[in-house]
């Protein structure tokens, strides 16, 4: 199969989809790799490394599109790459299509096939491919909000841990899974004290059976949330609802319960967001203020540390896509059920069911 790694063109995102070992390994598979010039630089991989493992380095983003039959990407194609892509062309990256219209209707379009990296589930319904960037992006809040409340950027002006004599800032998290365990280990670690909040009972026991003493469970409804976000300092949003849109957990008016120069670090708002004050920001200007509550809702988090994100995601997604050039994508994906669910559009069709649901329309 001829394979394609375009550069990110997001705003700041420094990640690439396949790494120099990753390209040897699908060389030893028989495979092409053609790669755009400079696409591994953010993450600290040269062109000759590419070359030296046996990639073709093609100058632009149209070159690679154009020879392609599969790209790999990490996000999610923006507007000038649309009329880029082929019809019958497969695209393995993140989608998060519940969270954008205007790229859901492109790819339905386009008749490309969309296997969104999102939604590849194991029968443990665990996202293989979700949870290295959510142990990342889960850290990463801790390490943003703990920055975001020094008061020269608008924050309360307090230390995450404290110092004796002095009591911690209060960390909430929203959402018990991946993202919300790393922020509450991260928060936990640095001192704070930290409140993790999810709807599962069963969930909750393992957490207090394996945080530190630091931590405190809370079944997460309305009253809670409105009770708990009074006193937070730093809040959390990791709430995850596979291929769907976040629920809003924290409504407009709720900001005013909570003291300004409170945080708000929003993990979910690359599917929607689970602050319904949150809008997408990019790491050029992350953060906006709202009622004197400082969002954070930088949708690709784990660019800012494009090293440790991009060999954790290749990690993980280079057995698929293996996989998917072996054996093309359709006997792929009826051979490997993980992989079926990560199929969200092909040929023009809608196959997935919370993305369908995400824009009413109809799912094939």
């Amino acid at each position: 199969m001829i394979i394609g790694v375009p550069k990110e063109i997001k705003n700041n995102e420094n990640r690439v989809a396949l790494t120099p070992a990753g390209v040897a390994e699908m060389k030893n598979h028989g495979h092409s790799v053609y790669v755009q010039a400079t696409a591994g630089e953010g993450s600290g991989f040269e062109d000759e490394e590419y070359t030296a493992a046996g990639a073709v380095i093609l100058p632009t983003i149209e070159e690679v599109y154009a020879i392609a039959e599969m790209i790999i990407k990490v996000k999610e194609p923006i507007a000038s790459e649309y009329n880029l892509i082929k019809k019958d062309q497969l695209l393995f990256t993140y989608f998060h299509f519940a969270s954008s219209e205007p790229l859901t209707h492109a790819m339905i379009e386009r008749q490309a096939v969309c296997l969104a990296y999102e939604t590849v589930e194991k029968t443990d319904r665990s996202l293989p491919l979700l949870v290295p960037m959510s142990e990342v992006a889960g850290r990463m809040a801790i390490q943003q909000g703990a920055k975001y409340l020094e008061k020269p950027l608008k924050g309360r002006g307090i230390l995450l841990g404290g110092v004796p004599g002095v009591p911690p800032a209060k960390v909430l998290v929203l959402g018990g899974g991946i993202v919300g365990t790393q922020a509450a280990k991260m928060a936990a670690g640095l001192g704070a004290h930290v409140t993790i909040m999810d709807v599962s009972l069963a969930r909750l026991r393992y957490l207090d059976d394996v945080m530190p003493a630091n931590v405190t469970t809370i079944m997460s409804n309305h009253y809670n949330i409105s009770k708990a976000i009074t006193e937070s300092d730093l809040i959390v949003g990791a709430v995850l609802i596979p291929g769907a849109k976040a629920p809003h957990l924290i409504k407009r008016d709720m900001l005013k319960l909570m003291r300004p120069g409170t945080v708000v670090v929003d993990v979910a708002v690359d599917q929607g967001g689970c602050i319904e004050t949150c809008t997408p920001t990019t790491h050029e200007n992350p953060t906006f203020i709202i009622d004197d509550i400082v969002h954070y809702c930088v949708a690709n988090m784990p660019g800012a540390v494009p090293y440790t994100s991009t060999l954790a995601l290749t990690n993980a997604t280079l057995p698929y896509a293996l996989q998917l050039a072996n054996k093309g994508w359709e006997k792929a994906c009826a051979e490997n059920e993980e992989l079926n669910k990560g199929l969200n559009i092909a040929n023009g069709k809608i196959l997935y069911k919370g993305v369908a649901d995400a824009w009413n329309l109809p799912l094939n």
